[in-house]
């Protein structure tokens, strides 16, 4: 099917009035939710349409797809673009994600963190220091989802061992953590499964703030089917890529 900008841009704009009752539901600031379009399968030319359009927040799933169309950007273009890591990052793959990606979601070990802070330090040259990322966590229990193991969030055993394993992240001298990222099952069951899962993580956030005494301003929820329901529940960044774009 050929590519149609101006369905594009309204498909933008009626993503963004969703947002934007979303965020008046829960009397929240607008500019405190951030739209990140999700390319993945989808060719530059639709990178760059979203692009013209005003959104600069673009979401790549694979290191390898996101180092290919970053190449064909330009300078400018480049400097504009926010790229964001929000699929599984292998340890092989590390480096040269901390090279291309403005913001990582998906960390989900210590040990992944460590290994970035070492690259981080190695790459002073070309990486911004600290890295920002997030901290995937699986508070729905899924076994398909990746993500620190914390099924249920704040009610989870293993919860202490989270809390010293997360604080030993925020130690990273190299690292800026800025908050968690989840995936909500796939469920018509909003009340019941969608919703607690991501008021899990945001209870997760909230208690990680005391414990640490720190500011973990980030929390990525929501993708097409669930953003305004992610961002009722404090959502700061949704992650949409169907709904701009259509099935791939």
């Amino acid at each position: 099917m050929p590519f149609d900008q101006a369905q594009l841009l309204e498909q933008i704009a009626q993503i963004q009035q969703r947002i934007d009752q979303a965020v008046q539901r829960s009397q929240r600031d607008p500019a405190s939710v951030r739209l990140i379009a999700v390319t993945k399968s989808h060719p530059m030319l639709r990178v760059n349409a979203v692009l013209a359009a005003g959104i600069h927040d673009v979401g790549e799933n694979r290191v390898q797809e996101a180092e290919e169309k970053i190449a064909l950007q330009t300078p400018a273009a480049l400097a504009e673009t926010r790229w964001h890591l929000i699929g599984h990052l292998q340890r092989n793959k590390a480096r040269r994600a901390a090279k291309l990606f403005s913001l990582i979601h998906s960390i989900d070990s210590l040990k992944l963190a460590e290994i970035l802070n070492r690259i981080v330090d190695e790459e002073a040259a070309v990486i911004p220091q600290p890295l920002p990322i997030l901290l995937q966590v699986n508070v729905s229990g899924e076994r398909s989802k990746d993500g620190f193991a914390l099924a249920g969030g704040l009610r989870n055993p293993a919860w202490r061992e989270f809390v010293a394993e997360v604080r030993a992240i925020a130690q990273l001298p190299l690292i800026d953590l800025q908050g968690f990222m989840t995936i909500a099952p796939y469920s018509d069951d909003v009340a019941g499964v969608v919703r607690p899962c991501f008021r899990a993580l945001r209870d997760v956030r909230d208690a990680l703030e005391q414990e640490l005494d720190r500011h973990l301003p980030e929390l990525s929820m929501g993708m097409s089917g669930d953003f305004e329901v992610a961002i009722e529940e404090g959502s700061t960044f949704v992650r949409v890529g169907t709904a701009l774009f259509g099935a791939r």
